[in-house]
């Protein structure tokens, strides 16, 4: 493989090509914004910088990487001659099945699709393109260009020559892949998304408030990051939307998301991305330094 298309330049699309990009694929960022594509650009940069003055990069690895990313705003340039194509598009089902319906008239039926989803099924997914035998879940966690995990998520009829293929590349990026059969939530938020939720609930019950239950966690299991302050970095609307997922997927109420998390998305409370979350981010040099603790 040496072409791959990402499909949406937000937060986990810009650390799926900076990734590419930086162990030598050649990649096209797609997506419908150009200001997105600007902004995403801009993250892309900003993280090498960081990567640099660390010495992870020579200033020569921050040039190639950048020369190395394309970016176009109409979907049929950005996916020809693409041998892999992952979408990174907003954790949304509809949207997510209406850009595969796409990329099946624009691909190669030889076109591996992927997507990054963290929740939704990958046999939903498969179902609306020919050869669903070619669709497989890579889902990669937040910040991409360090975090060392792709949890490879095989749909009911993905083969498993693309199986291999995908775990082959995934190493090629320096990571580590770990491959999981399709249930709602995978393994990385079935597991970890309850638990955030619990956090969630213990605020709500006035049991402990924001710091102390996050400082439980970080000195008390040896967490880099408390619960609640990892919410408001991953996005409480994402969270939400998870559980959501997890709970019409299994039916079980342990996975109804909290009320007090339903109420903050609603208020537009949702972390880092909207300046207030459990924490405050008002000023922008608080978000940043949240960053910096990764790249």
């Amino acid at each position: 493989m040496k072409i791959i298309a990402v499909i949406g330049a937000g937060t986990m699309g810009n650390g799926i090509a900076h990734t590419f990009a930086q162990n030598g694929f050649t990649v096209k960022l797609i997506d419908i914004s150009e200001k997105s594509l600007d902004k995403g650009m801009a993250t892309i940069a900003t993280n090498l910088d960081r990567m640099v003055a660390k010495g992870t990069i020579t200033a020569a690895d921050k040039t190639k990487t950048i020369t190395n990313i394309i970016t176009y705003t109409e979907m049929e340039d950005g996916v020809v001659g693409a041998d892999l194509v992952v979408e990174a598009a907003t954790e949304n089902v509809d949207l997510k099945l209406a850009i595969f319906k796409e990329l099946n008239t624009l691909c190669s039926d030889k076109t591996i699709l992927a997507t990054n989803t963290s929740s939704i099924s990958i046999t939903q997914i498969a179902a609306v393109v020919n050869h669903p035998e070619r669709v497989i879940g890579m889902h990669f966690m937040n910040p991409v260009p360090v975090m060392q995990l792709v949890e490879i998520i095989r749909g009911y009829t993905t083969s498993d020559e693309v199986t291999k293929t995908i775990m082959a590349l995934s190493e090629k990026l320096q990571k580590t892949p770990v491959e999981v059969h399709d249930y709602p939530g995978f393994v990385a938020n079935r597991i970890l998304m309850p638990m955030l939720n619990e956090a969630i609930e213990t605020l709500y019950n006035k049991v402990a408030g924001v710091y102390e239950i996050d400082t439980v966690m970080k000195l008390g299991m040896g967490h880099p990051m408390g619960p609640l302050q990892l919410a408001d970095f991953i996005g409480l609307d994402v969270c939400l939307a998870i559980l959501n997922v997890m709970y019409d997927g299994f039916k079980n109420p342990k996975y109804a998301p909290c009320p007090l998390l339903v109420n903050m998305v609603r208020a537009g409370k949702l972390g880092v991305k909207s300046g207030a979350g459990f924490y405050d981010y008002s000023q922008s040099k608080k978000a940043e330094k949240i960053s910096e603790q990764f790249i």
